[in-house]
């Protein structure tokens, strides 16, 4: 896919970082990102011989927020998603989170931040297909700690939410993809995320059953005042977030912030 302008683009972002001055105004405070990124280089390969993942990278991400990253196929935007999310870490940069550096993180502390604070959804849901739709939303937080009658609760709650009552028990075989991705986006928010993570959370569905699963994810998000940082490949998708970040050769090559009105996903 060649990288041109985004379809469907609101008013161009300042590319500069922090408070903007205008003359005769004073400067826009913002209030503090629950994610930041600066400088984030990820190589892969021997000196000499090595491939630039990331090319150095800074990029916010607001509370509440929701963020569409898009480009072809080896551009770097699931490479970004993960160190993000402190599934990678860099070669060089840092990631905050809550103003709390991930790499300075041990293994298991940046394991229970992704419990507690971080949400996924992936392409193919990633459900256990032993367990019941029930089951795969009750798992993540019960290794996060919840004793299992709150979990339950929760999970049972969500499902529900999300227009799958009388599936509790069914298997992921037994759901349509429609269905499955519901679960997972039901798994993602059970815990109340600071962030929801998605990588082409609609690319295994028809169009049709992807429209509503991109409505129930992002309208979810909202409500629950998490933050959304969504991969896609697809400009259609990527116009149902606020802002969308064009990325290219590892690097960022084009920021667009949509008006509120238009940030929607069409019906």
């Amino acid at each position: 896919m060649a990288s041109g302008p985004i379809p469907q683009a609101g008013h161009p972002a300042s590319p500069a970082h922090g408070p903007s001055t205008y003359a005769g105004h004073a400067p826009t405070m913002h209030p503090a990102p629950v994610l930041s990124a600066r400088g984030l280089v990820k190589t892969y390969g021997s000196t000499g011989a090595e491939t630039r993942a990331l090319d150095g990278v800074d990029l916010d991400i607001a509370r509440a927020d929701s963020l569409a990253v898009m480009g072809p196929s080896g551009c770097g935007k699931t490479t970004l998603l993960h160190i993000l999310a402190g599934i990678l870490t860099p070669t060089s940069g840092t990631v905050h989170h809550d103003g709390t550096e991930l790499a300075a993180l041990g293994d298991r502390a940046r394991t229970r931040l992704r419990r507690s604070d971080f949400g996924f959804v992936f392409q193919d849901g990633q459900l256990l297909p032993e367990l019941t739709a029930l089951e795969n939303v009750i798992l993540p937080r019960m290794l996060a700690g919840v004793p299992r009658r709150k979990a339950t609760a929760e999970a049972a709650s969500w499902l529900d939410r999300l227009g799958l009552q009388g599936m509790h028990e069914r298997r992921p075989t037994q759901l349509s993809g429609g269905q499955a991705q519901r679960v997972a986006i039901a798994r993602a928010l059970a815990g109340r995320p600071s962030v929801v993570f998605a990588d082409e959370p609609t690319g295994a569905l028809d169009q049709t059953t992807g429209q509503t699963v991109l409505q129930i994810l992002v309208e979810s998000c909202r409500e629950t005042g998490a933050s959304l940082v969504m991969v896609t490949h697809d400009a259609k998708v990527a116009a149902a977030c606020r802002r969308t970040v064009a990325m290219r050769d590892g690097r960022i090559a084009q920021e667009f912030v949509r008006p509120e009105e238009s940030s929607a996903v069409a019906r």
